[in-house]
């Protein structure tokens, strides 16, 4: 099976419908699929339910795709760095199902691994324990939550060979390779594309058997979400 592909567009064909649910990994603006988010926003698929720790920035990442208005529903547990994702949200334009970092994570972790649910400490007694069910372990009530699985997970991978093994590089590796388990189908954007075999197998965060298809975005923008620089020290007299 064939699993590179020359394009973006050629590596999205096919797969996306108005209506889907999509995985896109990524934390803030680091390890985002920028290209293959691109892709989803020129596809013109809409009424999407999307997956991710965050929406990007606005202009940037998934902050796009809220700005054509593809986006339906969010599935996160970070707004803040996105006035349009809070102003569609706050004015009824969005759904969002708000998720503990933590509780996100494992959620999709549970989903790769072909768990339906399971049951956390994290958020009872809160508004994110209403309507589901509380279940008392020991001396602790516990709330039950749902693994998320999606009909594509989109990630972005540093090095990936010609069979689908992928490395990630440093903060890049956050929700990608758990999302990379938990989609349908899976679509990696990889900034060096190498021979099969040319890893070092003791390296490979996600195994192949786990990704779709391929295309290589060389040499991405790195985007930089909050740029803190150190005022200059004042000489002493």
């Amino acid at each position: 099976m064939r699993k590179v592909h020359s394009s973006v567009a050629d590596a999205l064909a096919g797969v996306l419908a108005d209506g889907m649910t999509i995985m896109s990994g990524g934390f803030g603006l680091c390890g985002i699929p920028e290209a293959l988010i691109e892709g989803v926003e020129r596809s013109g698929a809409t009424n999407l339910t999307v997956i991710s720790n965050n929406a990007g920035v606005d202009g940037i990442g998934l902050g796009r795709l809220l700005a054509t208005r593809q986006i339906r529903k969010m599935i996160s547990s970070y707004v803040g760095e996105n006035k349009l994702f809070a102003e569609q949200y706050l004015s009824g334009e969005l759904e969002l199902e708000f998720n503990p970092q933590g509780t996100l994570a494992e959620r999709i972790r549970a989903g790769g691994a072909g768990i339906p649910a399971f049951f956390t400490r994290t958020g009872v007694g809160t508004l994110i324990a209403e309507g589901k069910e509380i279940r008392r372990f020991g001396d602790d009530d516990f709330v039950m939550e749902t693994g998320l699985v999606a009909d594509v997970a989109i990630v972005h991978a540093w090095k990936g060979d010609h069979a689908g093994n992928l490395v990630y590089r440093m903060t890049a590796r956050n929700f990608n390779p758990m999302m990379a388990t938990a989609g349908k189908v899976t679509i990696a954007e990889v900034e060096e594309l190498v021979e099969t075999g040319s890893l070092d197998p003791d390296q490979i965060h996600t195994p192949g058997i786990f990704v779709d298809r391929l295309v290589h975005v060389a040499m991405p923008v790195k985007h930089i979400e909050q740029r803190t620089l150190r005022q200059p020290s004042e000489e002493v007299a």
